[in-house]
């Protein structure tokens, strides 16, 4: 792969506002960063890092929308005058796939570029391979998962041989092993091309060795930390500032909240027998023979590599697709009066049964302001106008929305995104809560919050709460079980030290 022109970074009291909104998205920030630079950018879910990527990106301006104050400059040029200059990878993989097969998305940006042809298909090789995406480069973009597509639209910037890399959370949907799979692919870029990078991650432990630098946003405006990693995330005056804000420190324990006692007498809900299931009415089964009983207050965690079929089996369970084979029944507790077969329930019979957050939120907002979507759900259920009054409050409260109950949806943060989503399933108190990769995009206080109003559904509403992650200390710290997925198969096992006090 060709080397890259790294780029020059310059902020001077730089800020943007996005339209409609009232407060500034990231305010008084300035930095200067030189060619070839290895920068981790971090700060509390909501600080501006998303935003600060996109400007830098050049989809943001004046004729966004928005309002920007102080300047931004890539090698002296504004952004937008600079496209080209800079690849950016987005926290939802799915909103820049836009071809049909792998090998087409892969080229498609560097045969926008003009490179020629011969090096466009060296590069696209040499992209899958750095990433670990081992498919052919005829298979649909359509079949992969979520993992796989992060690792594809990561492929695709590659490719490009940007002079400035931005990552926003580039392996928040991974496994274990691909974090470090993505990490070392991406330092092997870096030692090929020189190119300069701004990496956003909440969890920071697997790229401090890989950064010269640690640039720290405060949620209030301006920075709040920056400097070399080992000064940044080590020393004490420093740490106690980061950790209040909500960053994830190397090495600091992770505060959970106490375990719950245990349920007794709990009702069953949805029993699989023989479970098989597929990503496509006639596509063949990604799992087969899934044993499996929920009972109310339950928690499960499902886990396993990216494209094992943690997703599918999550909307399979949750009436989203229709079983591959074997039974998938709905007790008469759950059913009331719908039926047994979840796939066949209409969405109002769903919504208060079993809800679904997806893997990228933006698939199930459907009005324009985050208070009407919090109201949606419980007003279909026939709630009074008092009772969604309170609970859109109190779920914007304790999920930290108050401030933001006017703002449209699809202007949020990433990880304001994902606790909107979550909110508006608890919204309905369905009697299952289906949530896939539900701790993506929230710094330490967040993730606190959103356990632990998880952990009370199943304590005072006994609703049984199942989770597609890779997040260990999740899924200890909620208890319950671990269905593990691989190869074909799943097993079932205790979620760890936490399972025995909350299960």
């Amino acid at each position: 792969m060709s080397a890259a022109n790294p780029v020059a970074v310059a902020a001077r009291d730089w800020g943007w506002r996005h339209a409609g909104r009232k407060a500034q998205a990231v305010a008084g920030v300035s930095f200067d960063i030189s060619p070839g630079e290895r920068v981790l950018l971090l700060g509390a879910s909501g600080a501006g890092k998303s935003t600060l990527q996109h400007a830098l990106a050049g989809v943001l301006g004046e004729d966004t929308g928005g309002t920007e104050t102080g300047t931004l400059r890539l090698d002296g040029a504004h952004p937008q005058a600079a496209r080209g200059r800079a690849g950016l990878l987005l926290q939802d993989p799915d909103s820049q796939i836009v071809l049909s097969r792998v090998g087409d998305e892969v080229a498609f940006g560097a045969e926008n570029l003009g490179v020629p042809r011969a090096e466009i298909w060296e590069r696209v090789h040499a992209a899958l391979d750095d990433v670990g995406l081992r498919v052919p480069l005829g298979h649909p973009t359509a079949a992969l998962s979520g993992g796989q597509k992060q690792r594809l639209a990561l492929a695709s910037i590659l490719a490009m041989a940007p002079g400035l890399l931005l990552l926003d959370e580039p392996t928040a949907n991974l496994d274990p092993d691909g974090v470090l799979e993505i990490r070392d692919s991406v330092e092997r870029v870096l030692d090929r091309t020189g190119a300069t990078l701004i990496v956003v991650e909440h969890r920071v432990a697997a790229w401090a060795q890989l950064v010269d630098r640690v640039i720290v946003l405060d949620a209030g405006g301006g920075l709040l930390a920056d400097g070399p990693p080992q000064e940044v995330l080590t020393a004490e005056r420093t740490r106690s500032r980061l950790a209040e804000a909500g960053v994830w420190l190397p090495g600091a324990a992770v505060d959970v909240p106490p375990p719950l006692p245990a349920l007794r007498s709990a009702e069953d809900l949805l029993t699989a027998d023989g479970l098989e299931v597929a990503r496509t009415p006639r596509g063949p089964a990604v799992l087969t023979g899934v044993d499996l009983t929920l009972k109310a207050g339950d928690a499960l965690g499902i886990t396993g590599p990216n494209g094992a079929g943690k997703s599918t089996l999550a909307l399979t369970l949750g009436g989203l697709l229709r079983p591959r084979g074997g039974q998938l029944s709905a007790s008469p507790a759950l059913a009331r009066e719908a039926g047994s077969t979840p796939s066949k329930w209409k969405s109002a019979q769903l919504v208060t049964r079993i809800g679904t957050v997806f893997q990228e939120p933006e698939h199930q907002f459907l009005t324009g302001s985050v208070r009407d979507e919090l109201a949606f759900g419980p007003l279909r259920a026939g709630r009074s106008e008092s009772e969604v009054r309170d609970t859109v409050e109190e779920l914007a409260h304790r999920l930290k929305l108050s401030g933001l109950l006017q703002a449209n949806p699809f202007t949020l943060s990433g990880g304001e995104k994902r606790r909107l989503s979550v909110a508006t399933m608890l919204a309905t108190s369905p009697d299952i809560l289906l949530l896939d990769e539900p701790t993506f995009g929230q710094d330490a206080n967040t993730w606190r919050e959103l356990v632990s109003l998880l952990a009370r559904q199943r304590r005072d509403a006994g609703c049984a709460v199942v989770s597609v992650t890779h997040d260990r200390e999740f899924t200890e710290a909620l208890g319950g079980r671990i269905l593990q997925v691989q190869e074909g198969c799943a097993r079932l096992q205790p979620a760890g030290p936490a399972a025995g006090a909350a299960a």
